[in-house]
């Protein structure tokens, strides 16, 4: 008795789709995990800011202000700011140059200072010494300038760290995993499910004879 080929074992539909899922499932997985880990294990940052704003003398308008405040903003962080800055903050001026950025408005001439560390009592003692030589290089000139900077808000000790979150570096692994796995199912080659077209048969020499009869 032979056996019938019909009745051959074979994949359901069901059973050929469960293999995509499953990597892009374990790319997610895979990714969250590495995301926790990773804001569990990186030490948290602290940012503290402190603002100056820019005053017009009477020589002066608002709109001169402004003008400066933009200008001051974007020199904050240059060598001649940051090298007097450097002795009351006491750290070097590489790592003010890295950890200070500065930011200003376009309706208020006024400048934020924010500095950030692993310690936020040395991120408070960067925002405010960079605020203070600012505004002390500021004023040095303010005669010719006629724009004074002055102290608006100091910058306090940060109480939360500005760092994400080992919930929020979960879920962008997570994301990043998944989309992974999402590009792997693209490139991956893929099996030919279409039957291959049967081969053209030639006639016997008896056909071939029959069909000239014919003619």
């Amino acid at each position: 008795m032979t056996d019938n080929p019909s009745r051959a074992p074979h994949l359901t539909p069901r059973t050929r789709t469960l293999r995509p899922w499953t990597l892009l499932a374990a790319g997610a997985v895979l990714g969250g995990l590495l995301g926790g880990a990773y804001g569990t294990l990186k030490p948290p940052t602290y940012t503290a800011t402190s603002y100056v704003v820019a005053v017009p003398t009477e020589q002066s308008d608002p709109a001169s202000a402004l003008g400066f405040a933009q200008a001051y903003g974007r020199v904050a962080t240059q060598l001649a700011v940051l090298g007097d800055a450097q002795v009351w903050a006491g750290v070097p001026v590489s790592t003010l140059r890295k950890s200070v950025q500065t930011a200003t408005s376009p309706d208020a001439p006024m400048i934020a200072v924010s500095a950030t560390s692993s310690r936020r009592d040395l991120a408070t003692d960067m925002a405010n010494a960079v605020a203070r030589s600012l505004t002390r290089h500021a004023n040095d000139t303010k005669g010719s300038t006629h724009v004074e900077l002055l102290q608006f808000s100091r910058a306090v000790k940060p109480t939360e760290p500005s760092s994400a979150s080992r919930t929020v570096t979960g879920l962008v692994g997570a994301s990043a995993g998944g989309l992974l796995g999402g590009l792997a199912l693209l490139v991956r080659p893929r099996r030919g499910t279409e039957e291959p077209a049967p081969a053209a048969s030639v006639p016997g020499p008896a056909t071939a004879a029959d069909v000239h009869g014919q003619l």
